[in-house]
């Protein structure tokens, strides 16, 4: 990757524009541009050479598209001779391509090149001139071009014959998707069918990372690609972000925008937004339709026209033209609007810009508030964020005010120019089926060796290698989506002929099925169905209340009629995943005594709660803390890192659950907690495949179905879990974690083993099929060795037990399935179990790890497995000896007592248990007095 130098001199600018065409600098004089902007001088002489690829990174309105399409132009004048499609740009919106070519066509109008769209509501008489006579600029999305290969590949080297650029517009966008797979596949098999390499151009606001950017433009060769990234002042910046607090949380029977936060806001946006032009961007479509309808409801009661219009992808294209055309016009318009207006479809020049709730993405927010402050005037952002209010029952991480330290940290990241970086771990097998099938239905059959070469070997599916190439046809094979010729040619199979043939083939995402809303002949928008819609149910969409007057099964069509009530229906969606990044900036935050100036008096008190609640609940150095019978873990990690956490600790037997900023881990305590970490990375690192087997839902992209478990747990691990970064984490965190419960009243240890007067202990070791007690593994070993007081043995007890399943860690224990085939379940022993145990103190090394699979045993037996004292010879030796956690044989060396090799197979129950005990008479001979135990 090389970086273009900054235009400096007048000179560089002139010498810039002598680079262009003299009908393009005619162009740009009519204009009436008095120089070109920093990111046009510097791309021009990069896209003039067009032997090289190039990205353009500037904000927003700083003049992208003309830094692309004024050189491109140009050098399309020079070389009018070349048939076929000169310059292919891809776009994410269709409503970006209408704007666009909108754009481009007044430019190319006056030099007599032709500028074309081909997507779904393009007439089929427009395509049809541009395969007859394909020329000039394609505008296209990354699905039609799809199309373009399985219905016309025979033609594709025809069509683009003269091609010399593809620009990918909005390419943040596409980074790390399965979209951008697509892309990326498509642009490969594009220059290999006209078998020379297409100089590229990527466009975007958003990128931080350009490494990442560059491998994404040309995989392989990010190196290469030229970066052109433009700091063009935006300048100044009216910030504000407001702060509002809900007295009560609403009830079910309550509508969902009657909080009065709701209220409060939208009574705010409208006395604010009236008569001028804004965006207010939400996170969720249900919101965008909500709001709408207050502000309708707020200006029909003070009987003034109504200026505030939703805007979603669920909206039919006709309603979101509509606002579109009058946020450009004279009249005042706000739109209520989710991410569809953050790119650059051109509406004209907002007033302002706000954002109600944490912002999903700092990217995002930089996308959203590029919409405001151009034409040399200050972009105004308001920020709404509203936090339920704090009582007795409130949780630890609802106490922290998240929300509003979120917004903050974002703001902060905004402000110094960080996005988040382009994710490439993902493997993009829903992505590669969906290709194999386009080149099997392009080619009308296709050898393995070849799909794999174009793809992988040389293609955007590097990272797949032949041998689970391999797999994925074999998986394809079973699910009957192809189907393989004596010779070895590959052709779809009968259930991949439906695939390829159905219109949503040529899309890399899933999309859920949706029904048509219409009111008399007029379509209003799609929703899915995520609950029951049933005749007489009242519903808020396109801005205005409905009831429901038919539903049509057959049709997927749902008849309204206007109405005077109603909530809007449940959208499908998944929200941003939040970046290590900003949590981490969070915590800063919260451990700073600094008040940014653009907080309202709310927001500032809430700043000070939150920071309140993270100092009182001691988080800057305790990483957990007891809520109730649970532990909330705050590790300020990424959502990522979080959802990988919840699943390890799930698959360890433990109940966890995300709950915001923390993960809450059930009937469970901090030193508990601790222990078992220990047990967890003692046990090794699990594998992805292990993890992702243990998530109940792993097919998460369109074709993941025809997975085989194997490869779709694969998939889930690359793409959604980071093992190597949650074992560092959890190593961290098993180092800060308290080593003995406290008192909860009195802030001390829990009481020790010299307060059991009497008692003997029962000293027990399990050997286990796995780790994982209240999931799937089972104990094939126990053993008890009760002593008095004084470490007299007074009996041994052992058996081995029928797991009812394989041995698992057979490794470990040197246990066989023909060892186990006769022995006892643990049903049958659980009685002789309970009668060791009773009347003693429980010990064991690592005593949480025995403890939690007799817990399960006993529970699966159908009996209760009593409570009681019980310490733990780990803990003591980590109380004692303040040398961190050790194993059995560590802390046996560490005090002179033999270890247990001497008694045998190493790691069986009665050897281990033999071991703890003298290890726990050891203590008691030499007098330690204060024994941590574990009060149960």
């Amino acid at each position: 990757m090389t970086t273009s130098p900054r235009s400096g001199s007048e000179h560089a600018r002139s010498s810039s524009f002598d680079l262009l065409h003299h009908k393009v600098q005619r162009w740009v004089w009519a204009q009436g541009w008095p120089e070109l902007r920093d990111a046009q001088e510097r791309a021009i002489p990069e896209i003039t050479a067009a032997d090289r690829d190039v990205i353009i990174a500037a904000a927003t309105a700083s003049g992208k598209t003309e830094a692309a399409f004024l050189p491109i132009c140009s050098t399309l004048l020079q070389h009018e001779e070349k048939a076929g499609v000169r310059a292919l740009y891809v776009s994410p919106l269709k409503a970006l391509i209408n704007d666009q070519h909108r754009r481009l066509d007044e430019l190319c109008e006056h030099l007599g090149v032709p500028v074309h769209r081909w997507h779904g509501d393009v007439a089929s008489a427009g395509k049809a001139k541009v395969l007859a006579r394909p020329d000039g600029i394609l505008l296209i999305t990354p699905e039609s071009l799809e199309a373009l290969f399985v219905l016309r590949g025979l033609e594709i080297a025809r069509v683009f014959a003269g091609l010399d650029w593809v620009v990918v517009d909005e390419m943040h966008s596409f980074i790390g998707t399965p979209r951008g797979a697509q892309l990326q596949s498509l642009m490969h098999r594009l220059e290999l069918s006209l078998r020379r390499k297409v100089p590229r151009v990527g466009l975007s606001a958003t990128l931080s990372d350009m490494g990442g950017a560059a491998e994404f433009l040309r995989p392989g060769s990010g190196n290469s690609v030229t970066v052109v990234e433009s700091n063009d002042d935006r300048g100044e910046l009216r910030l504000q972000v407001r702060g509002y607090l809900d007295d009560s949380v609403p009830t079910n029977e309550q509508e969902d925008d009657a909080a009065e936060s709701s209220l409060a806001i939208a009574q705010h946006l409208f006395t604010t937004l009236r008569g001028k032009n804004h965006l207010v961007f939400v996170n969720r479509r249900g919101e965008a339709e909500r709001y709408a309808d207050r502000l309708r409801l707020m200006s029909e009661k003070v009987n003034v026209p109504n200026e505030f219009f939703p805007h979603h992808g669920n909206l039919a294209k006709d309603v979101r033209e509509h606002v579109e055309q009058q946020l450009k016009s004279t009249r005042p318009t706000t739109a209520i609007c989710t991410s569809t207006l953050e790119m650059g479809i051109d509406i004209g020049s907002v007033a302002s810009v706000a954002q109600i709730g944490a912002p999903p993405t700092v990217s995002g927010l930089r996308q959203r508030l590029g919409r405001s402050g151009r034409r040399g005037e200050a972009a105004v952002l308001r920020m709404y964020v509203a936090e339920p209010e704090i009582t007795a029952d409130t949780p630890p991480s609802d106490q922290l005010r998240a929300e509003l330290f979120q917004t903050v940290a974002m703001v902060d990241l905004l402000l110094e120019r960080w996005y988040e970086p382009p994710d490439s771990s993902s493997l993009h097998l829903s992505t590669l089926i969906q290709q194999v099938l386009s080149i099997i239905a392009q080619q009308q059959g296709a050898q393995p060796v070849q799909i794999w070469r174009v793809l992988c070997q040389g293609g955007p599916f590097a990272h797949v290698d032949q041998r689970m190439f391999g797999d994925v046809l074999r998986d394809l094979g079973r699910a009957e989506l192809i189907q393989q010729e004596p010779d070895g040619l590959m052709l779809l199979g009968r259930v991949g002929e439906g695939i390829v043939n159905h219109y949503s083939f040529y899309a890399a995402f899933a999309t859920s099925e949706e029904y048509r809303m219409v009111s008399g002949s007029r379509t209003l928008g799609t929703i899915p169905i995520l609950h029951p819609v049933l005749p007489g149910q009242m519903m808020i969409f396109a801005g205005r209340r409905w009831q429901v007057r038919v539903v049509d099964d057959r049709a997927k069509l749902i008849e309204l009629s206007l109405a005077g009530g109603g909530r809007a229906p449940l959208f499908a969606g998944t929200p941003a995943q939040i970046s290590d990044v900003v949590r981490r900036r969070m915590r800063t935050w919260y451990e700073s005594d600094e008040v940014p100036a653009y907080l309202d008096a709310t927001a500032r008190r809430l700043l000070e709660e939150g920071r309140s609640s993270y100092r009182r609940l001691e988080l800057g150095t305790v990483p957990a803390l007891a809520w109730g019978d649970d532990t909330v873990l705050f590790p300020w990690l990424g959502d990522r890192l979080l959802d990988t956490l919840a699943v390890w600790l799930t698959t360890a037997g433990f109940q966890t659950g995300r709950d915001g900023v923390a993960l809450t881990i059930s009937h469970c305590t901090p030193a508990q907690l601790g222990r078992a970490i220990w047990e967890m990375l003692d046990s090794g690192v699990p594998s992805g495949l292990e993890l992702a087997a243990a998530v109940p839902n792993t097919t998460v992209e369109k074709y993941d179905p025809y997975l085989g478990d194997a490869l779709r747990h694969l998939a889930y691990s690359h793409g959604h879990l980071d093992i190597a970064r949650a074992a560092e984490v959890l190593s961290e965190l098993q180092e800060t974690l308290p080593s003995a419960d406290l008192d909860p009243i009195a802030g001390r240890p829990v009481p020790d083993a010299a307060g059991v007067e009497g008692m003997p202990f029962a000293v027990v070791d399990v050997e286990t099929t796995g780790f994982a007690a209240r999931r799937r593994d089972r104990i094939v070993e126990i053993a008890v060795i009760r002593l008095a007081q004084d470490g007299t043995v007074q009996g041994e007890w052992s058996s081995l037990v029928n797991p009812e399943r394989g041995p698992g860690a057979t490794s470990v224990h040197g246990l066989r399935g023909e060892d186990l085939r006769g022995a006892p379940r643990f049903a049958d022993i659980a009685v002789l179990v309970a009668e060791q145990l009773d009347g003693a103190v429980l010990v064991g090394h690592n005593l949480p790890f025995d403890r939690g699979f007799l817990d399960a045993e006993f529970s699966r037996a159908g009996k209760k497995f009593g409570g009681g004292p019980s310490l733990c010879t780990m803990q003591i030796d980590e109380y004692v000896h303040r040398s961190g956690r050790r194993s059995l044989r560590d802390c046996c060396r560490a005090v002179g007592v033999g270890d247990f090799e001497q008694d045998g197979r190493q790691h069986s129950a009665l050897a281990d248990a033999r071991t703890t005990a003298r290890l726990l008479r050891h203590y008691i001979h030499a007098g330690q007095t204060v024994i941590p135990v574990i009060s149960v």
